[in-house]
């Protein structure tokens, strides 16, 4: 079902008006006319999409995390700058459609069968919204039906996390028992297989928060919840027919998953999709090219380190690491690093492309992950591309991790798991074992608590495949791991100032520092991008004379040690309404 059909059909169901739980859609069509047929309930379905990600926004879920440098700190972690009259999330519209929804899809003019494939369907998205809703405050109202402004529910306090998350695991135990659809050409319908990698995703974000949450006290009941994502990730593996895609070889397989019109329905199980024939496009190479429009989100080299060398042994046990220059360490690595930055080879419009300093790079490593590689499409809304949403590589992830945490995790898992995803970036080494030893440039730079190899691999491998996909601050978080949020920002080495770098050694100089306030280079060829560090500029050096970009170190980010930032505060405005709602601690 292409994006523009499914808002068409949407404006023909229901109208959406505001944010009180009290409010239910106010139809546009004779009710009997929705319920009372089964393309009445696909109709009204369609609606439910509007939650996903888009074109226009599902490339950019990981703005804020740990690994990307932008041009200004999110207010969340600025010192004092995020308060509960400044929060914002509280709202409730797309949970008063399914309910309205569920409780009027009740006909017995519609086979039971048929009601409970899009019920279904209905309690996939109610899950999906649940888990947003507990990932962002915690503890929320749970609420199955539509209210009406004389309930006394209105008022109710929020109920526990462990109560919404066991009727959200009802709720998608539902959906994957009865939604019917198994396959879907397109690539972006929700089938049975997509509910059980929803599944997956929303046991093992439960699990591991419970488990590492140890203030919460339920550490005893982790186990079931990865269990229960181990089980439905098999499931998918098992049952589904999905397999990662390699029909691009080691380096282009992975990007072409995440620049090709349509969905490559091979590995991706729900994408966002664009239709260039009624002008529903995406902007992610405006987003990740411009200096104006998107916030010029560049990775560190803090996380670039942790991509392995092609034989599977870490960068960082490489001799000179820390000095060697943007070429050298992009040589003989994991496939992936040059299909998630710009490196040496990399080519736009048919030209070489180095990292772009001239009005985007801040540091060195310029994301591709979403971008098309013709420059037409950067000037705005323009892009045709997929924007993939659900995928099996993230199920398989999904497995390895539960199993391992679960301690239960064999070689052949990982073979299958881990093994295979490296194996399709060109890794040769360790694919087909499980690691007996821990890299110690990972524990010491972004786990130090942990000490299983296995976990930090997993971790690892995590962090590089699901890259910019929107889990990473999330994954953060449910590991207890939001400290690394105030990692310092660094980039690429420079090993002198006033010397012409040229990125990707193909004869042309790119960039050349200097020193803000002394004079800027000017017998520089055109191709050469004279960049500011030091002085009053945001980019500096970790050395007086040479040494690694840093960008920002006068704007830190601060993550509270009393824990506050698990969680977003409850709005103002929210509690104004009900004075039983409880606001989250240290907010």
């Amino acid at each position: 079902m292409n994006t523009i059909k499914i808002l068409s059909l949407m404006a023909a169901t229901v109208c959406l008006a505001s944010c009180s739980l009290d409010e239910a859609p106010e139809a546009s069509a004779d009710k009997n006319a929705i319920f009372t047929n089964e393309s009445g309930l696909e109709t009204y379905a369609y609606s439910f999409y509007n939650m996903l990600p888009s074109v226009t926004n599902g490339y950019s879920q990981d703005e804020m995390c740990d690994y990307g440098a932008v041009t200004s700190v999110n207010s969340f972690l600025r010192d004092g700058a995020y308060s509960a009259e400044t929060s914002s999330g509280w709202s409730w519209s797309d949970l008063r459609n399914i309910n309205y929804f569920i409780d009027n899809c009740t006909s017995d003019r519609i086979s039971e069968k048929v009601r409970n494939n899009y019920i279904g369907i209905a309690r996939f998205f109610r899950a999906y919204f649940y888990l947003g809703k507990v990932e962002r405050f915690g503890d929320v109202p749970w609420v199955d039906h539509v209210l009406k402004n004389t309930d006394d529910e209105l008022y109710n306090p929020r109920d526990s996390r462990t109560t919404v998350m066991n009727h959200v695991l009802d709720d998608i135990n539902f959906a994957c028992d009865n939604i019917s659809r198994t396959e879907d050409a397109t690539g972006s319908m929700v089938t049975k297989w997509v509910a059980y990698a929803l599944k997956s995703r929303i046991c093992l974000y439960e699990a591991s928060f419970r488990k590492y949450h140890t203030e919460l006290g339920l550490q005893s009941t982790a186990n079931k919840w990865y269990e229960e994502a181990a089980a439905a990730a098999k499931t998918v593996m098992d049952e589904s027919g999905y397999s990662l895609y390699t029909g691009g070889g080691t380096d282009r397989s992975m990007r072409t998953l995440f620049t090709s019109d349509k969905p490559v329905t091979q590995e991706v199980m729900l994408a966002s999709c664009c239709d260039e024939s009624q002008a529903v496009l995406g902007s992610a190479n405006w987003w990740w090219t411009s200096g104006t429009y998107g916030p010029r989100f560049s990775m560190t080299r803090t996380f670039i380190n942790t991509f392995l060398n092609a034989d599977g042994t870490p960068f960082t046990s490489r001799p000179g690491y820390e000095a060697m220059d943007f070429y050298d360490e992009c040589q003989n690595r994991d496939k992936r690093l040059e299909q998630t930055i710009r490196t040496p080879g990399y080519k736009r419009d048919g030209m070489p492309a180095p990292p772009n300093f001239n009005g985007y790079s801040l540091t060195g490593y310029q994301p591709i992950k979403y971008t098309l590689d013709d420059s037409k499409y950067d000037g705005g809304q323009l892009n045709t591309n997929a924007i993939p949403l659900f995928r099996y590589a993230e199920v398989l992830l999904n497995y390895a991790e539960a199993k391992a945490e679960l301690g239960t995790l064999t070689d052949n898992d990982w073979k299958n798991t881990i093994g295979a995803l490296r194996a399709r970036a060109g890794i040769t080494g360790g694919i087909d074992h499980k690691p007996t030893q821990i890299d110690t440039y990972l524990k010491e730079n972004f786990y130090k608590d942990i000490n299983d190899p296995v976990i930090l691999e997993i971790r690892r491998e995590r962090s590089i495949e699901l890259a910019l996909e929107g889990f990473r601050f999330n994954d953060l978080k449910r590991w207890k791991e939001g400290k690394l949020m105030e990692t310092r920002w660094i980039g690429m080495y420079v090993p002198k100032l006033n010397v012409q770098m040229d990125l990707d050694h193909d004869g042309t100089t790119d960039v050349i520092f200097y020193k803000d306030g002394t004079q800027k280079p000017t017998d520089i060829p055109s191709t050469c991008t004279p960049v500011a560090v030091g002085g009053k500029s945001m980019m500096g050096l970790t050395g007086e004379n040479s040494g690694n970009l840093t960008w920002s170190d006068a704007d830190p980010r601060t993550w509270y040690d009393d824990g506050r930032q698990y969680y977003y505060p409850i709005p103002a405005t929210a509690i104004l309404h009900n004075k039983n709602l409880k606001q989250n601690p240290g907010w």
